[in-house]
């Protein structure tokens, strides 16, 4: 998901900060880009990596942040403990609180910024066997809207876009997940996910990025607090 915005904005003539685990694949996103991307090999949701990111920002123009990073494994609720949640709450929740607090101030004293963070369907409609993240990404709405009606006369907007299944890697773990409860195939079980979306087919992450530049551009500027579903029609309620 993060990759598909990140081609979206450079293909608008952006210039970004990639921040990911794997050196490897950042430079390999480097050298597609060389003259737009300035690469952070690192763990964003470790405080040492936020930090690092500060720095590397400095007094620089900052014009907004993408958030995201993977969500907790596929687990229904009897099947989790509680370090499951402990481990959840910093790895959905818990670092968005840190780096949003750290680039807020930078964002108020350019009276502008644009935060977009990347959730899940989950927070309109649950998902089976995803109990965790159904649980925590829910609290990541309620901080994002409450904290969107503190600033919204300070030029800085905060959304979230709730993708539902898209052919990436992270889908993955549910098809295995749906497998092993099912006892059928991966692939059968990626069908059925598949036959529940109502365009009938996955999302592609760059129609998904595409939104995501959007809400991270000057044009977006009426739009605040929303979370926007990018799901195929898979969320059935009105409010979807």
């Amino acid at each position: 998901m993060g990759n598909g915005c990140a081609r979206a904005l450079l293909n608008d003539g952006a210039n970004i900060i990639v921040v990911a685990r794997d050196n490897n694949k950042l430079d390999q996103f480097y050298n597609e880009y060389p003259d737009q991307i300035t690469t952070l090999c690192g763990d964003i949701t470790k405080s040492v990596t936020i930090m690092q990111l500060m720095e590397l920002v400095g007094h620089k123009y900052l014009d907004g942040l993408l958030i995201n990073a993977g969500g907790p494994p596929a687990k229904s609720f009897l099947e989790t403990d509680l370090l499951d949640w402990d481990a959840a709450y910093d790895t959905i929740l818990r670092w968005k609180v840190e780096i949003t607090k750290a680039f807020l101030p930078k964002f108020e004293s350019q009276k502008y910024g644009r935060i977009v963070y990347i959730e899940s369907q989950s927070v309109k409609q649950p998902i089976e066997n995803l109990v965790l993240s159904n649980s925590l990404r829910l609290a990541v709405v309620g901080f994002v809207k409450t904290l969107s009606q503190e600033i919204a006369d300070k030029g800085i907007t905060l959304n979230i876009m709730a993708p539902g299944f898209h052919d990436t890697a992270a889908a993955h773990r549910l098809y295995v997940k749906r497998s092993e409860v099912e006892g059928i195939t991966i692939d059968q079980a990626k069908h059925k996910y598949e036959s529940e979306i109502k365009v009938g087919r996955m999302g592609d992450v760059l129609e998904f990025g595409t939104l995501g530049a959007w809400l991270l551009s000057p044009l977006s500027g009426y739009i605040t607090g929303q979370t926007i579903s990018v799901d195929g029609g898979a969320v059935k309620g009105t409010m979807g």
